[in-house]
């Protein structure tokens, strides 16, 4: 009687009709699944933005103007106002430049308080952000966010420093506000801050979900 078509040989390797073992090269069936390309890496650019609190004192008290605007996750967030170098300015330049469009408060720079930096990823690039942040003496103006160019400011009002670290909402714009209230009453004659965010973020043409750790700007 002959053998089965389906009886395995004594290696366990299933027989076709006929009763011929299967013969399989281990190594050519790899080979026809290519491994996939590395992918490149992505090009590094490097920001640098500018800003700060900008203060003024009413009743005895001192107090910064600070903006509301959205963040990734659509939640309105109060910050500090800041923004983009442009063309050759300097940080302080650009630092009274952008907290008067931001907050329609004009000021002179008193004492540099301080750096944050960290990185982001977008689709096509990471970048590397550097802002610097200033304490300015406010010297004229009004509140106001019309004067934002890119509309991001929603809202802008001034707050007695008191109450920043309520109402600031990243970890390391409250301490910048810390140290410059020190500078202010005369508790320390420098500022000397500097905030390192090693999170990465990741930002895509998408909506990204809140994320209430992320102490980071969005200029």
């Amino acid at each position: 009687m002959s053998t089965p078509a389906h009886s395995p040989d004594h290696r366990g390797v299933p027989a076709p009709p006929g009763g011929h073992a299967l013969r399989i090269d281990p190594e050519a069936a790899r080979a026809t699944t290519p491994a996939p390309a590395p992918a490149a890496p992505l090009p590094v650019v490097e920001e640098i933005s500018a800003g700060g609190l900008v203060v003024d004192t009413f009743d005895g008290l001192f107090r910064a103007a600070v903006i509301a605007r959205r963040n990734r996750g659509g939640r309105l967030e109060w910050c500090l106002p800041k923004g983009h170098l442009e063309g050759d300015e300097t940080p302080e330049e650009a630092a009274v430049r952008e907290i008067a469009e931001e907050t329609g408060i004009t000021g002179a720079i008193q004492v540099p308080l301080g750096i944050i930096d960290y990185w982001f990823t977008g689709e096509d690039r990471r970048v590397h952000k550097v802002v610097h942040h200033f304490l300015l003496k406010a010297t004229g103006g009004h509140l106001t966010v019309e004067g934002d160019p890119d509309g991001e400011a929603e809202d802008v009002a001034w707050i007695p420093f008191e109450d920043l670290p309520e109402r600031l909402s990243y970890p390391n714009e409250r301490r910048l506000a810390a140290v410059a209230h020190d500078v202010l009453r005369g508790r320390r004659t420098t500022a000397r801050f500097r905030g390192t965010v090693t999170r990465t973020v990741v930002r895509t043409s998408r909506p990204a979900p809140d994320d209430p750790r992320n102490p980071t700007d969005h200029s």
